[in-house]
Order: structure tokens, then sequence, then C-alpha cells
């Protein structure tokens, strides 16, 4: 557990290192401008992105579930009213011809192996649905924190490409230059001119691409797709040392897609008990009262009232129970391989982001030499065609080599930054909840606010749509509502003086 709770610390420590590694607030810069850095993306993902709020219905949804089962074990209260006129020779003879009739029933499931087969399997549909919102948070975040990085990478291809165009520019002129005193031919003029527009070309590519990035996290984190935005930060490079070992079993233990399969198999469990309840008898505590008479509320009719126990056991049902058993077990292994199926998922995952993170750590020494080689190559290139010994194309190709070192050098510090992303998606980095603490206070028996108590990693953790959000969605689907009743209404008037305008035509 010591080794654990280290790992734990020590991974946080790395996370948070490269979010802190930024400016720390985002402050508006003009009315569509806003200036951000990745911790302010992912907070601001967090709170308006559309999947996290739909996964938030869905625990709403399965906590009243749970409600929904539990309470039909509690007591019930039915009134039954009738209001008859009689006729027929029995009642002509008693000169009855009304009779009002009021029955009130309180009854109480005292026995049902059926309903407390449902609360167990609702219980464990609010867990998973507690995980699965988890999981939708940290699928979130990797992807505001991968649209970050892409804007960051697209904005140093630009510069890439512009320095290409701006050493391609000043290569032209020197081209024209010599061209002017006659010590070069027309064709090196024609071949910079055409590597030039292939760069102006590139740079107008990076350019889009950039304004694409930004628009795709705009979308993310719940801005206009328009809004611009200021990102100072640069791509860097921080060493992550932990073995993949320990990223594997930290992977098996705290990945919530991993508990949602968990909670999965434990709901199948509970459809079995569930079959297997027709096998037994269900009892019922039962009191009733019921008065009949000529006027309502009056028992000069009939008056009656039992209490007692109610048993009903169905003995012979022809193999249906035994056929719903074998169904329900046949869903457990189901979901007991799709369990299995994602464990061997979560430790692909890990060993793949893993391994990339490695190899663009290993690519960024190199890349960062082959930059430094293709500039000093691109510089001799250039002194050389300049005093006349070196030919147009050994400059052209030169600097080819060199844009394509840079761009090397930064997709490398780009694959490393977000293989480090999508370890710890991977991995099961957590958001809002622990989810091995949630599993494990889960086992030990404890109710729902006491698991997600002992599994919360913040008291403002939002684990449930907030009354604001409810009471935006009724009144919402109010304002729906009253716009169709509103455009029913418009279309009849509508119709109503075409229909008046023919009339007045065939006049």
């Amino acid at each position: 557990m010591k080794t654990n709770k280290r790992f734990y610390r020590k991974l946080t420590a790395l996370v948070m290192g490269a979010l802190t590694a930024v400016s720390i607030s985002g402050t508006a810069l003009a009315a569509d401008t806003i200036q951000l850095n990745l911790e302010d993306s992912i907070q601001m993902a967090l709170e308006n992105n559309r999947n996290i709020k739909s996964a938030l219905a869905d625990v709403d949804a399965a906590k009243w579930n749970l409600s929904n089962a539990r309470r039909q074990m509690g007591p019930t209260l039915s009134w039954t009213t009738g209001a008859f006129s009689l006729g027929g020779r029995d009642y002509d003879a008693k000169k009855i011809d009304s009779q009002y009739s009021n029955a009130l029933q309180v009854g109480m499931p005292l026995y049902n192996g059926s309903l407390r087969a449902a609360i167990d399997k609702a219980g464990y549909g609010i867990n998973a649905a507690d995980v699965t919102l988890e999981n939708t948070k940290q699928a979130i975040r990797y992807q505001a924190t991968a649209d970050y990085y892409q804007i960051l990478q697209c904005r140093n291809l630009i510069n890439v490409q512009q320095d290409a165009v701006n050493t391609l520019r000043e290569h032209l002129d020197n081209v024209n230059a010599h061209y002017n005193v006659g010590t070069v031919a027309k064709s090196d003029v024609l071949a910079s001119q055409v590597q030039l527009a292939n760069a102006q070309q590139a740079l107008v590519t990076a350019q889009n691409n950039y304004d694409v990035a930004v628009s795709s996290l705009n979308n993310v984190i719940g801005l206009d797709t328009d809004t611009v935005l200021d990102i100072r930060d640069q791509l860097g490079y921080t060493h992550y040392d932990l073995s993949l070992d320990d990223c594997t079993k930290f992977a098996l233990a705290n990945r919530a897609d991993g508990a949602a399969c968990y909670y999965a198999v434990k709901q199948a469990e509970a459809g079995i008990n569930a079959a297997k309840a027709g096998n037994y008898p269900s009892v019922n505590a039962v009191a009733s009262k019921s008065i009949a008479g000529g006027k309502a509320f009056k028992d000069e009719q009939s008056e009656a009232w039992q209490a007692g126990a109610q048993a009903t056991w169905n003995i012979f049902d022809n193999g249906v129970t035994s056929a719903s058993v074998h169904a329900a077990e046949a869903a457990l292994l189901k979901a007991q391989e799709a369990s299995r199926q994602q464990d061997e998922s979560i430790k692909l995952d890990v060993r793949t982001a893993y391994l990339n993170l490695q190899a663009a750590e290993k690519n960024i020494d190199t890349t960062k030499t082959a930059v430094t080689q293709a500039e000093e190559d691109y510089k001799i290139a250039n002194v050389r065609y300049s005093a006349g010994v070196g030919t147009n194309l050994d400059v052209m190709d030169a600097n080819e080599k060199l844009t394509e070192a840079k761009t090397n050098y930064y997709t490398a510090l780009y694959n490393y930054n977000t293989s480090k992303a999508s370890l710890d998606r991977a991995m099961g980095l957590p958001i809002d909840i622990d989810v091995a603490k949630y599993r494990a206070s889960r086992q030990e028996g404890n109710r729902l606010k006491k698991v997600r108590e002992d599994a919360k990693l913040y008291e403002d953790a939002i684990l449930e749509s907030t009354e604001e959000a409810k009471q935006n969605s009724k009144e919402e689907a109010k304002a729906g509502r009253k716009a169709e009743r509103e455009a029913r209404k418009a279309a009849k008037a509508k119709h109503a003086d075409k229909k008046a305008v023919k009339e007045e035509a065939v006049k």
C-alpha cells in the first residue's frame, strides 16, 4: 500500500508539473479574444462539454432508478372508487337503483426476491453511471489536452513555413542580383520562384490548419468556434520516468471503464437472482376496507375489512423460470468476457502509449541535432552559391532539408506531449473520484453517499446535475412546447386567411 501511495504522489506531481508549467489564469483580451493556458482549457472543457452534461444526466437517471426499486419494497396505499346505476329483479325488490363503492388498501412486500434483485441491479447501475461519468471526464480532458497541443504544433509549423518563405525570398533576391549581372542563368531564377511559391502555399496550409485546430478546441471547451485564442505556451519536454509495469498496474486498478465493466458483471449476477426469484413465493402484508351505499361514502349496503398476509407461489410455470435463469447466466458470461476484454484493452492502451512516448523522446534529441546540422548545411550552401562555386539546386535542397528537420523536431515534441496525455488517459489518471477507492468502499457494503465520500478527490466535485441545469432543462422544454403551440396557432390562422380569400374570390 505504501508503494502505491508513493507511486500515486509521484504520478500526480509529474502531471501537475506539466499543467503548471504554463501561466495560471485565463484573461479576456478583447471581445472575441481569450487568453488560455492548458489548465484553463481543461477546466472549461470539464464545465461546459456536452458529453459530460449527458453523462451527468445518466447518473441522475440511474439514481432515480435505484430510488424506484427501493420504494417498491415499502408500503403502498391505494383507493378505488366507483359509481353505478343498478337494475334487475334483485335490486328492484330491494329498491336500490344506484350504488357508490369505495375501497382502501394498504400493502407492503414482506418477501419478494425479484424486487430485492432489482434493487441490487439498480444499485450497481448507479455505480456504473458514476464511473462512466469519471471516464467521460477523463476522455474530455484528453481531448482538450490533445487539441491544445495541436494548436501549439500548428503554430510551430507556421513559424517553420514562415522561416522557409523568408529564406527563400532572400535567396531569390540573391539569385536575381546574380542574374542581373549575368553570372547565373534564367533557370535559376525560375526554379527559385517556383520553390518560393511552393513554400508560400505550405504556409497558407499551415495557417489554415491552425485556424481549424483553434475551432476544434473551442468546440471542446464550450466556446464559439470563431473565438480567437491567445495561447502563449510552447511545447516543452519533461522526462517521464515511470516504468511500464507501474503504469499498467495503476491502470488496471484505476481505469474507470474497467470499473464500469466490473459493475456490468455485478448487474448480470443480480439478473440471475432476479430470474431465480420465480422459484420462490412472494409474500405481502395486506390490509383493506371497503364500503358501499346509495350515496357516496355511505355504508348501508355493505361494509367489510380484512388484514393479513398474502403469499403467491407459481408452483409450475412450464419451465419459464428455468429458461430465464439460463438466459441470465448467458448474459453473465457475456459480461465477464467483456470485462476480461476490457482489461486486455487497458494493457494494450498503456503499452501503446508508453512505447509511443519512448519513441518520441528518442526522436527529440535526434531531430534537434538534425536541425543544427541542417542550419549549418544551409549556411554553407548559401555562401558557396554567393561565391559562385555552388549551385542553386544545392541551396534549395538545403533549405528543404532544413524545413523538414525543423518540422520533424516540432513533430517529435508534439508526439511526446500527446503520447504523455494519451498515457495519462490510458492509466485512468483521476479527475474527481479515485476509482480504486470507490470500488473498495462499495465492496465493503457502504451506501452510495459513503462510497462517493470515500472516493471524492475534491469536496466540490460535481457528480450529479446541478439544480440550475435541471431547472434550465424544464424551462427549455416549456419554451419549446410554447413555441410549438404558437406555430400551430399561426398555421391555423394562415389557413383560415387563405380559406377566407378563396371564399371571397368565389363571391
